[in-house]
């Protein structure tokens, strides 16, 4: 194992957050790119079948990425609580349950995508060429699922190592990977959505190499031992437990996407999942963001955590809420001053196409500042070692959107279907507020109980010495 680094308890709780945010928006964006650069050249190249065909395989492959994220940030979080309290060998058992998770996990991913995704794509309304496209989407991610997950998980598992730059280069390359590829197998050689699904497939094969192989060097704190001895179920268990919001997040995105699909193809037609493709794809680029700043919050809270440096975390968690909320707000303006030129990343001549996605827009996305709130309610229950509570949140996520998806757009039709979200946020929020203030006491308590051991434990230093 080579030199450990310094403790990052000798940076102040801004650098500490940054020196993780910072690598971790990148790395989020970077990662988002695969889906973004796909939307990007299918809107371009093929049109608005396309657009709704991918949009429609999206929530299949979400299963995939999911158990990836599950395992990175479950192991992940367990990694940096280990290295908080110097439990080096804890952190090398962690790193090799995980990465026997992935394996089997993704197996298990290939096996239900292969015999349920065409029913699922049946089950969104899809039909005719949106439903072929869709097809030959996911039929290429059913073959490499392993690749998809491990692509997800390793990053996560390389910036919780203490190295977020190289976890940040690792996506850069994928990402940069990708776009090539798209062109070639989207605009140069038009295999359609299938060469889209090959091109992410490839640079997802490729992060995962160089992830592996970074476990493998001297660069790595935490190094994989091909041990069985090493392997214990109550420990993946854990790590399922702990990262399973994630997975869950992943879920309800995959669930209320096709949800949203099926409502669209009701109450209006491709051209309304096609503007929704694109909704979900400005969404995205601001969820990523937040991710990337709700994840970057996770490694230093789950030290100071393992350290029981209790103003440490209120710190870093204020910080990052200040900037979820001005990033939201900032999005919104650029959104509503700036639709045209926001759309036609997309897609510029389809006239129909941007009328719809201008109105979607802006009713679907004007609630951006509570899904950051929620991005950081459910990543800091999961760095304090509370999956149970960080499960709660994802899965009332989840939840709460159904009855306003079945309500409203029998009441206000396509526009009931844009509005179900954000209005299920405000829903959620309400919901959430004594959770979040039983936590805030809770933390104070904790306080409290350190400042009572410390003076304990000075009291009897004082009786020593008299």
């Amino acid at each position: 194992m080579s030199n450990v680094k310094p403790k990052p308890s000798t940076l102040t709780v801004s650098q500490h957050f940054w020196k993780y945010a910072i690598p971790s928006i990148a790395a989020m964006l970077v990662s988002g790119l695969y889906q973004i650069i796909d939307g990007i050249f299918v809107g371009h190249y093929i049109g608005f079948e396309g657009l709704a065909g991918i949009n429609m395989a999206w929530p299949v492959i979400c299963c995939i990425a999911g158990v990836g994220m599950m395992i990175g940030m479950g192991g992940g979080s367990l990694l940096s609580i280990s290295r908080g309290e110097h439990k080096p060998k804890d952190g090398q058992r962690v790193l090799n349950n995980a990465v026997a998770l992935i394996v089997i996990l993704s197996v298990l991913a290939a096996v239900f995508i292969h015999y349920l995704g065409e029913s699922l794509l049946l089950l969104q309304s899809a039909n005719g060429t949106n439903f072929d496209m869709a097809m030959n989407y996911i039929e290429v991610f059913a073959y490499g699922a392993f690749f998809t997950a491990a692509a997800t998980a390793f990053p996560l598992l390389v910036r919780n190592d203490e190295n977020p730059s190289i976890a940040t280069k690792l996506l850069i390359i994928g990402a940069t990977l990708n776009i090539v590829l798209d062109y070639l197998l989207i605009a140069v050689y038009p295999l359609g959505l299938k060469g889209a699904a090959i091109a992410t497939l490839l640079s997802q094969a490729t992060v995962v190499v160089l992830g592996f192989s970074y476990f493998l060097s001297s660069h790595a704190n935490t190094r994989i031992k091909f041990e069985l001895g090493l392997l214990n179920p109550k420990q993946m268990k854990h790590i399922i437990v702990l990262g399973s919001s994630s997975l869950f997040m992943f879920l309800y995105f995959s669930f209320i996407i096709a949800l949203h699909n099926y409502l669209f193809m009701k109450f209006g037609s491709a051209i309304h999942v096609a503007a929704f493709a694109i909704v979900g794809y400005v969404a995205t680029t601001f969820f990523l963001l937040a991710e990337g700043i709700a994840g970057g919050m996770q490694p230093p809270v789950s030290y100071y955590y393992g350290a029981k440096q209790i103003d440490n975390i209120k710190s870093t968690v204020k910080l990052a809420v200040k900037v979820i909320v001005i990033l939201a707000l900032s999005t919104l303006a650029i959104i509503n001053i700036f639709p045209e030129f926001v759309i036609g990343f997309f897609s510029s001549e389809d006239k129909v196409l941007m009328a719809e996605t201008l109105v979607g827009m802006r009713l679907h996305l004007f609630a951006l500042v509570l899904d950051g709130l929620i991005f950081i309610a459910t990543m800091y229950f999961m760095a304090v070692n509370q999956g149970g509570r960080s499960l709660t949140i994802s899965l009332g996520n989840m939840l709460i959107q159904i009855p306003f998806l079945l309500m409203l757009p029998s009441i206000l039709g396509v526009n009931g279907i844009w509005l179900s979200v954000p209005l299920s946020n405000v829903a959620l929020c309400i919901l959430l507020s004594p959770l979040i203030f039983n936590e805030i006491k809770r933390v104070n308590n904790l306080k409290l109980g350190s400042v009572i051991n410390v003076d304990a434990t000075t009291a009897k230093q004082v009786n020593a010495i008299i």
